[in-house]
């Protein structure tokens, strides 16, 4: 019987990838993904049967390999964690292939919320790289920056519909218009985490405007207030 998984590969350095997930890849005879996740497990795809795909063709990959199958085992990787931006694609594979068993991965917002020191469990986590509608999504990022969380945010890149195209500097701009003060909120913006490639911005929100990111990005909007368990001694203290 033929077995599907859905793994997460981590950002994008091969240092990133589990121990059970190169395992799986490397016990595995297809292996399904997008250039740049690939290029992150090369090392573990010698003698399989690799397939690239795009947005534009997935699909029709997919449904190629169904007949073909057999009892063989096929990998879907994923950059980054399957769990976090990616559900769209995972129920359409459950869709095709009915049961499929989903490993995580380590996160871009794991590493970048590490590097901007803004604790996940104080912030609110939010991915703007859908293809659904995302103005619900838009609301979320102002009601937690009001509130004085950290957020933690996959933009969204469109470059061929700049009406769905949701980048730093949209953001920025967007923010702006709500009439934030973007002026006085810390950003962080990452690319190609964990690779040579990585770079890193800090500013404030408005220093974003007219600002190019790569579709790699992750953005952490700062509000980060030190709390250290000091300031509740008197739960312990006599």
């Amino acid at each position: 019987m033929a077995k599907v998984y859905a793994v997460g590969v981590g950002p994008g350095s091969p240092r990133f990838v589990t121990k059970i997930v190169s395992e799986i890849i490397q016990n595995s005879d297809i292996v399904v993904g997008y250039k740049f996740t690939l290029k992150t497990i090369q090392n573990l795809l010698e003698g399989k049967e690799i397939h690239e795909i795009t947005m534009s063709n997935q699909e029709e990959v997919y449904q190629k390999i169904i007949p073909v199958l057999g009892d063989r085992s096929l990998v879907i990787p994923f950059t980054g964690d399957v769990n976090f931006s990616e559900s769209e694609v995972v129920d359409r594979l459950i869709e095709i292939f009915g049961e499929v068993e989903i490993i995580p991965g380590i996160s871009s917002i794991q590493v970048a919320a590490s590097k901007a020191q803004v604790p996940m469990d104080k912030s609110k986590v939010i991915t703007m790289h859908v293809t659904s509608s995302i103005e619900e999504k838009k609301l979320e990022l102002q009601k937690a920056l009001i509130d004085g969380y950290s957020v933690i945010l996959i933009p969204r890149p469109w470059p061929n519909k700049p009406e769905k195209h949701f980048m730093p500097s949209e953001i920025a701009r967007y923010l702006r218009k709500n009439n934030f003060q973007t002026e006085k909120i810390k950003v962080h913006v990452y690319e190609e985490l964990t690779t040579e490639n990585e770079t890193s911005f800090i500013g404030t929100v408005k220093d974003l405007e007219g600002k190019n990111f790569s579709d790699l990005s992750v953005m952490v909007f700062n509000q980060n207030k030190l709390d250290s368990y000091m300031n509740y001694r008197w739960q312990w203290e006599n």
